[in-house]
This record gives C-alpha cells, sequence and structure tokens, in this order.
C-alpha cells in the first residue's frame, strides 16, 4: 500500500502537525488558495459536513502555500471547525504530486491541484481523490468513509 509522505508542518496555530500525530483515519485536502470561490466553497462544505466526518471518527486538515496569518483570517471569516497546515514551500504538495503547472485565464503557472488524500494512522493512503469539485467533495469523501 502506498505511503503518504512524511510531513511536519504548522497549523494555522502554529503548532506542529506531523504523521505522528494522526490518529485514526485522517482527511488531508490540498487547495490552491485561501478566501477564493472555490476553495471557501470547498472548505463551507467540509465545515458543515464535521458533524458527519467526526461521528466517521475522521480527522480533517486542509492544506495550501498560505501563511498561517491567512489561514486564522480564513478560519475565522467562515468559522471553520478544522485546522488549515501551512505549505509556504510546497514541499509536501510536491512530495504528494499535487502542485506543478496549471492553466487558468489562459496563463500557465505553477499552484496546487485540488485533491484530497484520505490516510490511516500508519500514513497508509487509503483513498486519494483527484481533480476534486469544490462542492459536494464533502459527500463523495462521507461515502467513501461509511464504507471503509
Amino acid at each position: 500500500m502506498e505511503k503518504f509522505p512524511k510531513f511536519e508542518l504548522e497549523n494555522q496555530n502554529g503548532e506542529i502537525v506531523s504523521n505522528d500525530s494522526l490518529k485514526g483515519r485522517t482527511v488531508i485536502y490540498f487547495y490552491p488558495k485561501d478566501n477564493t470561490p472555490g476553495c471557501t466553497t470547498q472548505a463551507c462544505d467540509m465545515r458543515d459536513s464535521m458533524t458527519d466526518l467526526n461521528e466517521l471518527d475522521v480527522t480533517v486538515y486542509g492544506v495550501s502555500g498560505d501563511s498561517k496569518k491567512k489561514h486564522q483570517n480564513f478560519i475565522e471569516k467562515h468559522s471553520l471547525n478544522f485546522d488549515l497546515l501551512v505549505d509556504e514551500d510546497f514541499k509536501l504538495s510536491e512530495e504528494t504530486g499535487v502542485y506543478g503547472p496549471k492553466k487558468a485565464f489562459g496563463k500557465e503557472f505553477n499552484g496546487i491541484t485540488r485533491t484530497t488524500f484520505v490516510i490511516d494512522a500508519d500514513s497508509n493512503i487509503l483513498k486519494r481523490f483527484d481533480k476534486v469539485k469544490a462542492s459536494a467533495h464533502a459527500d463523495e469523501l462521507k461515502d467513501f468513509l461509511k464504507e471503509g
């Protein structure tokens, strides 16, 4: 079974989250940028599904290249009820293969492609969702987690 890369990232409060701190099943979702329309839709969808996800004994982390301060603002503005991890150098994003060339509005640039991983306490990847749609992804996740 494929392993999720070893990582050690700060959350919005400067607390370290790493593979060693994960317990049970964990959802780690990568998204391009705080406070953009699609990312806000996705984050609010996760927020609204958190009761169901908690009942499935799942921890959720969002990851982007934004700073702690931007993450704090994003959490406060949208009352998010899960941690956001800081990957400012895109190291984890690159190691998981979610960072690279993208096209938008006729321009090419490097960025994060919306991708979600479900991993277990031993960092085994149970499921990888590629090219995630910002809306309704939480339902897709819940369906997968209920089966497992």
